[in-house]
């Protein structure tokens, strides 16, 4: 591979490293290291710490209220997409996928403007929201409706792969429909639902932008939200910051484990190439009925009333005169673009950083990807590894980590309180979206072509540009495209990196919602949704292209 002819093995492994490794080192010196001795008692006392121990039995019940909710919503929808006459249509999994997208602080601060008092639950239905609404239930039901794609793609997927000589068998020898399903189906089901499940308990405990949002409003502290307090509230607290990142660390990381030995032990062959349970349709009219109910109830929720709230207040000229056609204005809009205002600057200081972050992610994650390739050797599961870290790891843990790291007064340079600091975070945190979506394009490639080069390519250099750079395009400009929507909304590390005065699209919104600027703050948060869905719309189209060639 003309990769490992001009990048060692060491060189790519120390820059790997220094980005994705060292953050995770720090957070290790700093919670078992004092005065160069280890020691637990930092560690120790954190733990014995009653807030503390608090925020993580809190964590970990809504970890696990949200693996519920989700698994209400979201094993009807897969069955519902596969067996009823829903299942022909292909366009609802993108329009499912709309919630997971959205960040998640803005689809929580959809739903306070819709449910808080004088909400527009009030004025639509002239009564007051249920107060109810504001408790671990109600943060339960938002995180829900923004993690429930994941396990419907997972449980929905897992079902139409599944053989139809399964079902078959089940029809001959079972006793009666709902049997056949608790004892056939569901058993093999079992392995991608815990899998799903364990993600989204990971997920839910190293979420930041909901527990910020709509958490502090009932005070339900979580992980996240107690190391930003940790570092961002005088006096800054940097041991307890580490020591609760590092059980957080360890627990996201056990629960890895957990899902590797699921996935090893409970795999099961389902799919033989036969007929598909999807051919097999429901079609009485009750069920039908209910299918188009329910689907239409989750997109409501998920969708239609956290978007109606965001564009609405965007709209709103006086929110306290509320809903009429004359309070309706596209001034916010406006003054958002206006080339003076704080909306602007922070506008282009995000189109800024993640243009820059994702083209040097794309750059690195290119060579990294041509390095590893099928990952056969350990030196190449070893650059995988470190390359894959920040998604394994939760993102404020690798924040603390750039922090601590690029803030050690050892270091003869820094960019810690420069505008690099936020580049550099960012490419950090989704630098995997680049090899892997470059990896993927790669393993569409015939290995014939690296014999050809090695046959007739002029030169390394030339084989680079010429041969691997055009065939592997689609998949780079892919993973730029991701790295670019996701790092324009990120929210945990801009609040916790950026250098003073400076603001991003994601801070703006969050600092204007915190001071009652709520208007202009949904207003970016419209134009952060739409950037979002029309890049997902690119990424699409190029998957598709991509499986269109792949097939002649």
């Amino acid at each position: 591979m003309v990769v490992r002819k001009h990048i060692s093995f060491g060189a790519l492994l120390i820059l790997l490293a220094a980005l994705a490794a060292a953050p995770l080192f720090a957070v290790f010196v700093q919670t078992f290291f004092r005065d160069g001795s280890f020691s637990l008692d930092t560690f120790l006392a954190t733990l014995q710490h009653g807030r503390v121990l608090s925020t993580m039995r809190h964590s970990f019940l809504l970890g696990l209220y949200v693996i519920a909710a989700t698994t209400c919503i979201a094993l009807p929808l897969a069955l519902i997409r596969t067996k009823t006459r829903l299942a022909k249509h292909d366009w609802l999994d993108l329009v499912f996928t709309i919630p997971f997208m959205t960040p998640p602080y803005i689809g929580s601060m959809g739903w306070i403007l819709f449910m808080q008092n004088n909400g527009y639950y009030e004025q639509l239905f002239a009564t007051a929201a249920p107060s109810s609404f504001f408790s671990i239930a109600g943060m339960v039901f938002i995180m829900s409706m923004h993690l429930y794609p994941f396990l419907y793609l997972m449980l929905k997927n897992a079902l139409v792969r599944m053989n139809g000589s399964f079902q078959d068998a089940a029809l001959v020898y079972g006793t009666n429909p709902i049997s056949n399903w608790i004892r056939v189906v569901l058993p093999l089901l079992l392995s991608s639902y815990v899998m799903a499940a364990l993600l989204i308990f990971i997920k839910t405990l190293a979420e930041f932008g909901t527990p910020a949002t709509f958490g502090k409003r009932i005070g339900y502290p979580v992980f996240t939200t107690e190391i930003h307090q940790y570092l961002s509230r005088w006096p800054v607290d940097i041991p307890a910051a580490t020591s609760l990142s590092f059980v957080l660390l360890g627990v996201c990381m056990a629960v890895w484990y957990m899902q590797s030995l699921v996935s090893q032990k409970f795999a099961y062959g389902i799919h033989s190439g036969k007929s598909s349970m999807q051919t097999r349709q429901v079609e009485s009219w009750p069920i039908t009925v209910s299918a188009y109910v329910f689907t239409g109830v989750i997109l409501l929720l998920s969708i239609g009333i956290p978007y109606f709230s965001i564009v609405a207040t965007s709209l709103l000229d006086v929110r306290g005169d509320g809903l009429s056609w004359s309070n309706l204005t596209f001034g916010h809009y406006v003054e958002l673009f206006s080339f003076q205002s704080s909306g602007y600057h922070a506008f282009m200081n995000s189109v800024g950083f993640a243009f820059a972050a994702a083209s040097i992610a794309s750059l690195l994650g290119f060579f990294t990807a041509l390095y590893v390739k099928n990952a056969s050797s350990k030196r190449q599961k070893l650059i995988d590894l470190t390359s894959l870290l920040p998604n394994i790891v939760p993102g404020i843990v690798f924040v603390v980590g750039l922090i601590l790291f690029w803030n050690a007064s050892w270091l003869p340079a820094t960019v810690y309180n420069t505008k690099w600091m936020p580049i550099l975070t960012y490419i950090v945190l989704f630098l995997p979206y680049s090899v892997q979506y470059t990896k993927a394009a790669l393993s569409q490639l015939d290995q014939s072509i690296d014999h050809a080069n090695s046959i007739y390519g002029p030169t390394a250099a030339s084989i680079l540009v010429r041969v691997w750079l055009p065939l592997l395009a689609q998949g780079v400009l892919a993973g730029w495209i991701m790295t670019f929507i996701i790092s324009m909304r990120e929210l945990v590390g801009s609040l916790l990196i950026l250098p003073p005065s400076v603001q991003t699209g994601a801070t703006f919104i969050y600092s204007q919602f915190e001071q009652g600027n709520v208007s202009l703050g949904m207003a970016m948060a419209v134009v952060t949704v739409l950037m979002t869905v029309v890049f997902l719309y690119v990424v699409e189209w190029l998957q598709r292209k991509a499986l269109v060639k792949q097939h002649g």
